[in-house]
């Protein structure tokens, strides 16, 4: 058997219903048993997953048109503002937008969801009114059953290598990361470990724009590289950057969306986010392939940050393992510390197990990126400028 296989070959052994497809925590006991070369041979498929909150969220709504028509220019759903800046009945609602009347108790988020679950929104508009478009207001119920495309467009999803978080201070801190105790008390950290989507596609080889992928229960795409995606940091030996390194901007029907793998989530004090589910399938296209796949949390390091310190860069206090994350205590300065995700790690194996089945029942193709992502992409900082000093 040749040790290269192709994104076709590995479909047609699907359509065959002759693939081997496994979960990046089935996949471990196979390499052990067979090694690297063999269960690269053996192995075609290994099925990624991640459900956390993920900020950086939003979907996109095409309201119709009204009679009189109406250009929309401020926008409001159940309360929470969506941006309207776009064409005449086209509006963006932002996972972390905040109620009116509510304030972060309901925002963007919920207002997604309350659409997937086929719920009344109440759907308020004004315009100053133009020639073609006379109408000035508008107050109406709709569902997503009533309106035309819906779209969930994420800019951010999916960090690799995301960094823990602790405080220092004598006071606690309520951040996004959940509510971080005085004097060092919790250390929360997020990512699914080595179930993680770029955990285990460190070089982005197979994910890249255009991969198919599971999203919040529907199929969807990877449409670009995220927002804030620094593939050039510097990387282990592992191929893993040490630092939150690729991102990816994904997109799906909102309309094949369950509210199972996509919900709201209130900080408190801080405010809105919404925890997304994602998985990835990564064909083992040769033994590189079947190496990055191996990976255990014992060899994913991230480092643990000091959210107290009120600076773009926050100090690191160490760097720790998965595994010793996982264990539920870590050491840092002599002292012990107990541990907590903010992302599910039994949904992120729900979601892998899922994914498995669609692509052994044939209900998900495995497709190849049209392009590829760059690996030298460096982050830019906002910096306080005088007009004409750029």
């Amino acid at each position: 058997m040749s040790n290269k296989k192709s994104y076709e070959e590995i479909n047609k052994k699907i359509k065959e219903g002759k693939a081997v497809i496994v979960s990046a925590d089935e996949v471990l006991d196979i390499i052990a048993e067979k090694g690297i070369t063999e269960a690269a041979k053996y192995v075609d498929v290994v099925t990624t997953a991640t459900f956390g909150p993920m900020c950086s969220t939003g979907a996109f709504l095409n309201f119709g048109h009204a009679d009189p028509p109406i250009r929309m220019t401020s926008v409001t759903l159940n309360d929470v503002p969506a941006y309207a800046g776009l064409a005449a009945v086209d509006a963006y609602i932002g996972a972390t937008e905040t109620s009116i009347s509510k304030g972060i108790h309901y925002g963007g988020a919920h207002v997604i969801c309350d659409l997937i679950d086929r719920k009344e929104v109440r759907l308020q508009a004004s315009s100053p009114g133009t020639d073609c478009y006379p109408r000035k207001s508008i107050d109406t119920c709709i569902t997503l059953d009533d309106i035309n495309e819906a779209y969930l467009y994420n800019p951010r999803n999916a960090y690799q290598n995301y960094s823990a978080a602790i405080n220092t201070s004598d006071l606690p801190l309520h951040t996004y990361m959940g509510i971080l105790k005085s004097n060092m008390g919790n250390v929360h950290y997020c990512t699914s470990g080595q179930l993680s989507p770029l955990i285990n596609d460190p070089y982005y080889r197979t994910i890249g724009i255009g991969t198919k992928i599971f999203l919040a229960g529907a199929q969807g795409f990877v449409s670009w590289m995220g927002t804030q995606f620094c593939s050039g940091r510097s990387r282990r030996e592992n191929g893993l950057p040490d630092a939150p390194g690729g991102t990816l901007a994904v997109s799906g029907d909102l309309r094949s969306m369950s509210t199972e793998f996509i919900q709201p989530a209130v900080f408190e004090d801080y405010g809105i986010s919404m925890f997304v589910g994602i998985g990835i399938p990564i064909p083992i296209l040769d033994a590189e392939m079947m190496s990055n796949v191996s990976i255990t949390d014992r060899d994913i390091f991230t480092n643990i940050e000091d959210y107290s310190v009120k600076r773009r860069d926050k100090p690191s206090l160490g760097t720790v393992s998965y595994e010793e994350l996982r264990s539920g205590f870590v050491e840092i300065q002599g002292k012990k510390i107990p541990t907590a995700p903010i992302t599910s790690l039994h949904k992120s194996r729900q979601i892998a197990e899922l994914l498995k089945q669609q692509i052994k029942n044939g209900d998900f193709e495995i497709t190849k990126p049209v392009a590829q992502f760059p690996l030298t992409n460096t982050l830019n900082t906002l910096e306080i400028k005088r007009k004409g000093d750029a």
